[in-house]
């Protein structure tokens, strides 16, 4: 049976990072015709009516009360934050690059999931997070040379990763009390009331392809993703799931040169290896 519930976990976790990857392809191609926050706003919209449907004819029970907070910083946070950031730091860095920036969200993981969910610190802990780091200081090299808007991009990623990091320590003990999917639904529900200032960005989008991306990355990355996430977070140490997120750069890199013919420059790539390197470190017992 636990067999069976680790390997349930691999898959939702592999799901996901398949589905987070194609995310950085779809958000830089919508990005030439949509601003960050009207992509934000669109996507968590279409995330939380699909969402929303199926947790009514599942009939999930609300949360606790005195976790309501908790879920609307989730909101706040990841489905906002994130998203937002992530938007803006993509109609400046190619979607390879983008994914190496935010993957260091793990070496913030597996220090707040020391600290606040008691999961330790393993001995290379700190060594990790000087390569990766070194690493991200790599990307920003590179990126630089393509003017003060990719150094603006870089942070706005490494924003994102923070945004990010912050928020799966939140939500890892709501799910102990409550449903993957209706934690979920609610988070993507908040986001999509605090980014309702951009409705007038998004009504006035007109390109036919950013709209369908828009569709996609609702349903598929954010809808079916971060459910899959939460259900593998449900049963595994945040720390060692962030783990697998690893996969989510070399992914992208791959599907950003296949559909968007996008290569990050070689220092970035160079970069990038360095900070997958040093967060792999951080996992090691």
């Amino acid at each position: 049976m636990t067999r069976t519930r680790t390997d349930l976990a691999l898959a939702a976790a592999f799901a996901t990072v398949c589905l987070w990857a194609s995310a950085f392809v779809g958000i830089r191609s919508a990005g030439h015709h949509i601003g960050a926050g009207a992509l934000t706003l669109g996507r968590v919209s279409v995330a939380t009516v699909a969402l929303g449907a199926l947790a009514a004819f599942r009939r999930e029970p609300l949360p606790p009360r005195s976790d309501l907070l908790r879920v609307a910083l989730v909101g706040l946070l990841w489905l906002g934050a994130y998203n937002l950031l992530l938007n803006g730091a993509e109609h400046d860095l190619d979607a390879g690059t983008a994914a190496m920036l935010v993957n260091i969200a793990p070496v913030f993981l597996a220090v707040l999931a020391g600290f606040f969910l008691g999961e330790g610190f393993p001995r290379t802990l700190f060594t990790g997070c000087a390569v990766a780091l070194a690493g991200v200081v790599l990307i920003g090299i590179a990126t630089s040379e393509h003017g003060l808007d990719s150094v603006t991009g870089a942070l706005l990623c490494i924003g994102a990763a923070a945004a990010y990091a912050v928020a799966i320590v939140i939500q890892k003990p709501l799910l102990e009390r409550s449903s993957g999917l209706m934690v979920t639904f609610l988070a993507c529900a908040v986001a999509a009331v605090v980014t309702l200032p951009f409705a007038p960005d998004l009504a006035d989008t007109g390109d036919a392809g950013a709209l369908a991306w828009t569709v996609y990355l609702g349903l598929f990355p954010t809808a079916i993703g971060f459910t899959t996430w939460a259900y593998a977070l449900k049963r595994t140490e945040a720390g060692r799931l962030g783990a697998f997120t690893y996969l989510v750069p070399p992914l992208a890199v791959v599907l950003g040169w296949v559909f968007l013919s996008e290569t990050p420059p070689a220092l970035a790539l160079a970069g990038g290896l360095l900070c997958l390197f040093g967060v792999a470190m951080t996992r090691r017992a």
